[in-house]
């Protein structure tokens, strides 16, 4: 049975910013980035201990297909719960990635 998850407000904010940025981009290519950050998500839910934990023991990272993010979440596996931080572009300055 997969996690539940919530996101942390401006971790939903960072998904509504990646994706116009996209959009004006090329027409479409915000859907591909929102539906990438959907199945990662899903993956997550599904599996969540399968990243690992890279420069913060509380905060685990998985990169986005195909595009320069990632999800950074935290774990509560006694709720089965995941809580996503951040959805943080790679060139950004770590430490911005972690929050709650």
């Amino acid at each position: 049975m997969p996690y539940s998850h919530h996101l942390h407000p401006l971790a939903h904010k960072d998904i509504i910013d990646a994706y116009e940025w996209y959009e004006r981009q090329q027409q479409g290519l915000g859907d591909k980035f929102a539906n990438a950050v959907v199945q990662k998500i899903k993956i997550i839910t599904n599996n969540p201990l399968a990243n690992s934990s890279k420069s913060n023991n509380n905060f685990r990272e998985a990169l986005i297909k195909t595009f320069p993010f990632i999800i950074v979440y935290k774990v509560y596996e006694f709720k089965r719960e995941i809580f996503i931080s951040s959805i943080h572009h790679v060139s950004k300055h770590p430490r911005r990635k972690f929050r709650g």
